[in-house]
């Protein structure tokens, strides 16, 4: 039998036939006439080919059959209300699942440390999963509810999706400790004339720097490029180069790796960094409650505070976490 073949209504009848066992209670509990129980219980009998329920002393006896599809049927409309009426009050506690953040490397440097952290006290039935913006169509995956949240510069996320405004990135000069730049002035000219690591992540809002400096004909010297960052402070503290970086990135490296970092001698486009989700989970409450906990962990008070609906309009690229 397909459940096609099945009114709800019937099933909701047979439960209670099974916890009254009388007829006229039910009738009653359903608004329904008598007749009007008999003659939805007989259809239930056709579709089920049992008789369901016989009479018996002061009522009705259901049939090994009906015993039988109990249990299974409370558990069927059980999860349904359920489903229909979420219970409020998200409890991140108690709450068992894997939450799906769209990042760049970067990113993963910046926010991890300090998410996961704060997770293991007030919500550790939570696991994080990441998934880059250049390796899926985020777009789509969050469309679907494959990825939760997304944190960045990321244009492609337009026509359906909230946004809220973090911080605005900067960027610095990366080095170990004990360079020659150490103990001098970063000049423009001994940014230039040192040797440089430079980071070409294709795809990502940190690219446009490197095109930001080609359009202004600013000269380097480039002794080594890589597609990433994850290898950045291993790479500047057993050499002389330099890199120029994201200043969060370059705060969690500098202990890390020995480094220090200096303001750029020239002036690079900042970048908004933003937190973004999708319409669907706007009124999930534990969806809101990770979003609360991502603006309290990394939001600058000097940004605005407004949630936004991203436009359907083509926007601008710029450098990103």
């Amino acid at each position: 039998m397909n459940l096609d073949e099945v009114d709800l209504n019937l099933l909701l009848l047979f439960q209670r036939l099974m916890q009254e066992r009388h007829v006229s209670k039910v009738a009653e509990q359903m608004n329904m006439s008598q007749p009007g129980v008999s003659n939805a219980l007989a259809k239930l009998r056709r579709r089920l080919h049992d008789p369901l329920f016989v009479r018996g002393p002061g009522g009705v006896v259901p049939t090994p059959f009906a015993l039988r599809l109990s249990e299974p049927v409370d558990q069927a409309l059980a999860i349904l209300r359920d489903a229909l009426n979420p219970a409020t009050g998200f409890d991140p506690l108690r709450v068992t699942r894997t939450i799906t953040i769209g990042m760049t490397d970067i990113g993963e440097v910046v926010f991890l440390p300090a998410l996961v952290e704060r997770l293991s006290r007030e919500a550790p039935g939570i696991a994080l999963n990441t998934v880059r913006d250049t390796s899926v169509n985020l777009s789509n995956e969050m469309a679907e509810g494959r990825v939760d949240l997304a944190i960045g510069l990321l244009p492609q996320l337009k026509g359906g999706f909230y946004q809220r405004r973090l911080f605005d990135q900067g960027y610095v000069c990366l080095f170990r400790r004990g360079h020659a730049l150490d103990d001098a002035p970063l000049t423009l000219a001994a940014w230039r004339e040192a040797e440089h690591l430079v980071v070409v992540s294709a795809g990502t809002g940190h690219g446009q720097v490197e095109d930001w400096l080609k359009q202004r004909g600013v000269q380097r010297r480039v002794r080594l490029t890589v597609p990433h960052f994850m290898s950045v402070g291993y790479i500047l503290q057993r050499t002389d180069l330099i890199a120029t970086v994201p200043e969060r990135l370059a705060l969690q490296l500098a202990a890390p790796f020995s480094l220090s970092l200096r303001s750029l001698p020239a002036t690079l486009p900042a970048a908004p960094i933003h937190l973004f989700w999708h319409a669907r989970v706007q009124q999930d409450e534990g969806n809101r409650w990770l979003r609360g906990m991502v603006i309290d962990l990394f939001a600058n008070s000097a940004t605005r505070t407004r949630v936004t609906k991203t436009a359907r309009t083509k926007q601008m690229p710029s450098p990103s976490a």
